[in-house]
C-alpha cells in the first residue's frame, strides 16, 4: 500500500520554473535528485538543460515531458543505480532564450586627441543594449565554473565584458579614423560605431552562446568644459582662415585687443577704463605697424624678383623705359637686361622687330640693320606712356624728356 502511494507520488511530481523566477536568464532547479516519471514543463521562451560532471548531457525544448529513459534516451546516462534505477542524478537548468532588452552600460573611454585642434579631451560612452541566448548549452558550460547563475551576477558580468569591448573599439576608431570629436559627439558617426562594436563584441560572446541584438541610445560624450574650449578653438581657427593666414591672425589679435579695451572701458569706468583703452589701442597700433612693415617687405621682395606691383601693370611685367629701378635714383636707367646689345640701357633700349635684340633707339637696328619702330616714351614721374611727339605727360602734366 505504501509502495503504491510512493509510485503514484513520483509519477505526479512536477518540475518547472516558478513564477518568481520567470525574469531570470538562468534558473537552476534546487534538487539534483530527480525521480523517474516526473513531469518537466519547459515554457515557450526557454530551454531545459541537463548537466552532470561538467558536461551537458541533454536538452529539452518547450513542452511538457515525462522523464522516462525509454522515451528520452539521454536520461539513461543519468540513472542513479544506488536507488534501484528510480532516480536521475543531474543539475537541471532553465535558460531563457527570449531577447533581454535595455541593459544599461556606461563608462570612461579615456583621453583622446582631437585631430582638428590637437587638444586632449576626456571621452565617455553610455547607452543600452539587448541580447539573446542562442546556444544555452554553451552558456551552461561557460558559466558553470563561475557560479554566475543569479540574474544580477550574470548580467553584471556580461555588462562588464560588453563595456570593455566597446571602450577599446571606440578608442581604436577615434585614433585610426581621425574623426573630429565634436562630430562624433553630435552623432554623425553613431551608425558606423554601432556596427563596428557589434562585430567586435560578437568575437567575445560567441563562445558563451550569446548574441548582441542591438544597441540603443548610444552616445559618445565629452566634458562640457572641454566641449566649450573645442568650439572656441575651432571658431578662432575659422576666423584666421577667413582673414588669410598669418596676416589674418594679426588682424584677429588686433581686433580682440580693441574689443578688450572697449570691454575694459565699460567695466572699469573712466580711470581704469581709460588705462585699459590706452593699452588696447597701443597693442592695436603695434599690430598695425607690424602689418604695414610686412606689406612693405612683400612689395620690395616682389620688385627684387622682377615684379612690378604698380597700378596699370601686371605682376611680373618688366618696368617701362625710363622708370626707376630698384637700387637706382629717380630717372637713372638701370643696367641692361640679358640679351641687350652693348650700350643699350634698360630704360633707353628698344626691341628690334626683326632680330629681337634690345638696341639703342634710332631708325635702323645696330645689330641686323632692319628698320626700327619709334621708341616709346614714358613719363619719368608717373610712368604713363606718352603719345607720339607729345611734350607733356597726359597723366600728370610733367614735361616729357
Amino acid at each position: 500500500m505504501v509502495l503504491g502511494f510512493i509510485k503514484r507520488g513520483v509519477k505526479e511530481m512536477m518540475i518547472a520554473r516558478p513564477d518568481e523566477a520567470k525574469q531570470s536568464i538562468i534558473w537552476k532547479h534546487p534538487d539534483e535528485t530527480v525521480p523517474m516519471y516526473s513531469q518537466l514543463t519547459v515554457d515557450a521562451d526557454e530551454v531545459g538543460v541537463f548537466f552532470r560532471d561538467g558536461q551537458v548531457v541533454g536538452t529539452l525544448r518547450a513542452g511538457r515531458h515525462t522523464l522516462d529513459s525509454s522515451n528520452i534516451p539521454f536520461l539513461g546516462n543519468l540513472i542513479d543505480k544506488f536507488t534501484g534505477g528510480n532516480v536521475f542524478k543531474a543539475e537541471v537548468f532553465f535558460v531563457s532564450i527570449r531577447e533581454i532588452p535595455s541593459v544599461k552600460f556606461g563608462g570612461r573611454i579615456g583621453s583622446q586627441e582631437d585631430p582638428k585642434t590637437g587638444m586632449a579631451v576626456e571621452t565617455m560612452v553610455h547607452g543600452d543594449f539587448s541580447f539573446r541566448v542562442v546556444q544555452p548549452e554553451r552558456l551552461i558550460v561557460g558559466l558553470a565554473g563561475m557560479a554566475k547563475v543569479e540574474n544580477e551576477s550574470f548580467v553584471g558580468w556580461f555588462r562588464d565584458l560588453f563595456l570593455k569591448t566597446i571602450r577599446d573599439r571606440v578608442a581604436e576608431l577615434l585614433v585610426k579614423q581621425k574623426w573630429p570629436l565634436l562630430d562624433v559627439t553630435s552623432g554623425a558617426y553613431t551608425e558606423e560605431i554601432e556596427e563596428e562594436v557589434i562585430k567586435s563584441v560578437g568575437k567575445h560572446t560567441d563562445s558563451y552562446g550569446i548574441q548582441i541584438i542591438r544597441i540603443g541610445n548610444f552616445v559618445v560624450s565629452i566634458n562640457e568644459d572641454d566641449a566649450k574650449e573645442l568650439k572656441k578653438l575651432l571658431k578662432d581657427a575659422a576666423y584666421i582662415r577667413m582673414a588669410g593666414g598669418l596676416g589674418g591672425y594679426q588682424q584677429l589679435a588686433m581686433g580682440k585687443a580693441v574689443m578688450g579695451a572697449g570691454e575694459g572701458m565699460a567695466k572699469g569706468g573712466e580711470g581704469g577704463g581709460m588705462a585699459m583703452a590706452g593699452a588696447g589701442m597701443g597693442m592695436g597700433m603695434g599690430m598695425a605697424g607690424m602689418m604695414a612693415q610686412q606689406q612693405m617687405m612683400a612689395q620690395q621682395q616682389a620688385m627684387q624678383q622682377g615684379g612690378f606691383p604698380q597700378a596699370g601693370y601686371p605682376q611680373g611685367a618688366p618696368p617701362p623705359a625710363g622708370y626707376p629701378q630698384p637700387g637706382y635714383p629717380q630717372g637713372t636707367p638701370a643696367a641692361p637686361p640679358p640679351g641687350a646689345a652693348p650700350g643699350a640701357a634698360a630704360g633707353a633700349g628698344v626691341t628690334c622687330p626683326k632680330c629681337g635684340k634690345i638696341v639703342l633707339p634710332g631708325k635702323f637696328c645696330s645689330e641686323c640693320g632692319g628698320p626700327l619702330a619709334p621708341a616709346k616714351k614714358f613719363c619719368q614721374k608717373c610712368g604713363v606712356e606718352a603719345a607720339s611727339g607729345a611734350k607733356f605727360c597726359g597723366g600728370c602734366g610733367s614735361p616729357i624728356a
